[in-house]
């Protein structure tokens, strides 16, 4: 009879189940020595005392739907005071009968966002497609043409929020490169004002830029004149901004090798098409994850327009807990403040590391 040979042999034969999969993963990390196998269980039974009490007074013993006298008389959490404050958490001071407006407005923002995401749609069309949602969006908030108007006082809440940050953040990134390529200018009076302002502005913190819009500002204006606060804790925002991305973007312009600008060079390209065709596209690619983490960080710098009297999503949950009815209820709001930051933050980073794979960063 004809013997298998050793290579037909050890085809069909298979690991033990300890070896692969779930199991060897956990013994190969987790067990593969007796000090791993002591800090495990250690590690399991801290999780079993801290995570299984939290998940009870989370889910368990805790009220959704509820009034805040219920509340009182419970050991869990209670969740009640978001869909019990909803309208007001979300849409602050704006007329409750034009909350749509406000609702419809986000929904249209989203609608950009999610359509941008996308780099099939990076194209002419986009800005002209940006400029006309934006439009509608202004129309929606502020009003007149058959909408009632609204003044940019009662705006508050979530959509405050967003357009605090997402237009800080793309009217900065522009600013910023901007102020990057200034900095590395051969002429001196170019380079000496934009490392005054990147050096002057870093060295300051986000609050004193807001309190100089607020209060400092309008005092230097000529009398009867007055800009909107919204707009000036908008434009301290971007200004703010841009100074940290023109370090992040200069520093993605020294990492580009001496050749590409000999090779842009030799290809008879002036400064510009250099710059728009060759080396700006190289270095905005290198810098993406510092640039994700301050856009990050610029988004959730928002909550310090409190400081303004300005009611971000942040100002009008304080209200809320200022309430007697819901004081007792702080630890849930804020949770819930923890989550939604989360979320946009999240979603910021996830598209960033999409992006740096789509644009094969680094190979």
């Amino acid at each position: 009879m004809r013997q298998p040979n050793s290579t037909t042999t050890r085809e069909y034969l298979k690991p033990p189940i300890t070896e692969v999969g779930v199991l060897g993963w956990i013994r190969q990390n987790l067990f593969n020595s007796w000090f791993n196998s002591l800090v495990t269980l250690l590690a399991l039974y801290g999780l079993y005392v801290t995570i299984l009490p939290l998940f009870k007074w989370a889910f368990v013993d805790s009220l959704w739907f509820s009034s805040a006298d219920a509340c009182r008389d419970i050991d869990g959490a209670c969740w009640s005071i978001i869909p019990a404050n909803a309208r007001f958490i979300f849409f602050g001071f704006f007329p409750e009968d034009q909350q749509w407006r406000p609702l419809t407005a986000m929904i249209l923002l989203f609608a950009l966002v999610f359509y941008t995401q996308d780099r099939r749609s990076w194209n002419r069309a986009l800005f002209p497609i940006w400029a006309c949602g934006l439009v509608l969006m202004g129309w929606l908030m502020h009003g007149g043409l058959g909408l009632p108007v609204v003044e940019t006082a009662k705006w508050s809440g979530l959509p405050l929020t967003l357009m605090l940050s997402l237009f800080g953040m793309v009217s900065a990134y522009p600013l910023g490169i901007l102020l990057a390529l200034g900095r590395r200018s051969k002429l001196p009076a170019i380079k000496s004002l934009c490392v005054l302002y990147i050096e002057l502005i870093r060295g300051v913190p986000l609050i004193s830029m807001l309190f100089m819009s607020s209060i400092m500002f309008p005092l230097f204006l000529p009398e009867g004149i007055n800009i909107d606060k919204v707009l000036r804790a908008q434009v301290a925002i971007i200004l703010f901004t841009a100074a940290y991305i023109a370090e992040v973007v200069r520093g993605g312009l020294q990492a580009i090798p001496n050749g590409q600008y000999e090779a842009a060079d030799s290809l008879g390209l002036n400064y510009g098409q250099a710059m728009r065709l060759i080396i700006l596209p190289q270095s905005l690619k290198i810098v993406i994850p510092p640039s994700v983490g301050i856009l990050i960080s610029a988004f959730k710098d928002t909550s310090l327009v409190v400081i303004i009297a300005l009611y971000d999503v942040l100002k009008t949950t304080k209200v809320t807990l200022s309430n007697p009815k819901w004081m007792g209820s702080s630890t849930e709001a804020y949770l819930f403040l923890a989550v939604l930051y989360f979320i946009f933050c999240y979603a910021m980073s996830s598209y960033s590391r999409k992006l740096e794979k789509t644009l094969h960063t680094g190979h």
